[in-house]
């Protein structure tokens, strides 16, 4: 058996990449401890912060996506993608890793593209119900293609898929049992029903809009909220409820650091429909209120969460009718004591456990295979 392992693993841009890629890195540093692992992203995304604060070394790449909205910038897009695969090209001819990973979003592509020319194995982590562009391009030179959804034979080679899940935030695999724990942190009456909103790594300006657009209503109902709005529009939330310090209904943060602690102490949560969330959500049998974002690649968050509420495990309300539709959805379950089991109940059969250390065993598999 080959050891150190020499990984690199690539990809990022939001936290539903990023998160994942974290978690099989713990896990494989859990596992094998003289690993010596390598992230790829690109600069000026997320993952350049995330990662290093999870303690492990990345070098950024200048590529971005493309412009649907403006195709002419298109050609800045193409110049920083060959500046990109030359630099990828070198980190991997530098670091010699036995295994390429990929986590999807634009800057795997560069570090896989070159992995691949100089004859590294690669695999693949698609989390969501519909596959991405780069995973797309890249199937064809992967080993394997570990997804989360069954169905994925329409976007990759049957033969090199397998159903593993999609890993979760290292501390969130248990929280049952620490409520009344998460709600003295955030200074939360226990007695009060509690819904988390939370609008992905980036924030969601239309959850944010209908939640200050009808915070009379949630505050007057007696429900508390605990609300991460994202960097962009944390400021403007906290404005917005000086108003409301008298009633202290709700709990504002740009970031939730302690999760684990937000999801124990909800009874309803209200979410975009990313794919590493919904695996959290499935995993905690917490019932959701998914506002798919309009702004992602082939609509897939909405096929992510129709993949739920085909099988009563969540419920729907689509981005442009959120702010007539939203809070009053919120309230209306939150009191349906009996509709918030039903969706605890059906969204917990779809969860699937141990992902991270099923894409592990994987990943040692084909080193030890090649």
């Amino acid at each position: 058996m080959k050891q150190p392992y020499r990984i690199i693993i690539s990809g990022g841009g939001t936290g539903g990449h990023i998160f994942p890629a974290i978690s099989i890195a713990n896990t494989l540093k859990e596992r094998f401890p003289d690993v010596e692992i390598r992230f790829v992203g690109a600069d000026n995304r997320m993952e350049m912060e995330r990662v290093p604060a999870a303690g492990y070394r990345i070098t950024g790449l200048p590529v971005s996506g493309l412009d649907r909205t403006h195709p002419l910038k298109n050609l800045r897009v193409v110049a920083r993608l060959i500046k990109s695969l030359r630099i990828a090209m070198r980190i991997v001819r530098e670091f010699k890793p036995d295994i390429a990973i990929g986590v999807g979003g634009y800057a795997g592509g560069p570090t896989l593209w070159a992995a691949a020319r100089l004859k590294i194995p690669i695999l693949i982590q698609e989390q969501n119900s519909y596959a991405g562009l780069t995973n797309k391009l890249l199937a064809r030179k992967a080993k394997t293609i570990c997804v989360a959804y069954e169905g994925m034979e329409k976007f990759f080679p049957a033969g090199r898929i397998l159903i593993t899940g999609n890993p979760i935030r290292k501390g969130l695999e248990n929280v049952s049992g620490r409520k009344n724990e998460a709600l003295a942190f955030f200074h939360l009456a226990p007695e009060k029903k509690t819904v988390l909103v939370i609008g992905g790594s980036l924030g969601a300006r239309t959850i944010n809009r209908s939640i200050r657009q009808h915070s009379d209503r949630l505050s007057d109902s007696g429900v508390q909220l605990i609300w991460q709005t994202g960097q962009h529009y944390y400021a403007e939330a906290q404005k917005h409820l000086e108003k409301y310090k008298e009633t202290s209904f709700v709990r504002c943060f740009d970031f939730i650091s302690r999760m684990d602690y937000a999801y124990a102490a909800a009874d309803l949560v209200i979410s975009r429909a990313g794919a590493g969330t919904i695996s959290e959500l499935c995993l905690l049998a917490k019932p959701v209120i998914l506002v798919p974002s309009p702004n992602v690649a082939a609509d897939h968050q909405t096929k992510n969460a129709l993949a739920l509420v085909q099988k009563n495990a969540a419920i729907l309300v689509p981005d442009k009718e959120a702010e007539q539709m939203l809070v009053s959805e919120t309230l209306k379950v939150i009191n349906d004591d009996k509709r918030l089991l039903t969706l605890s109940r059906n969204i917990a059969s779809l969860a699937r456990e141990h992902s991270a250390e099923r894409i592990v065993d994987e990943i040692i598999h084909i080193i030890n295979k090649e």
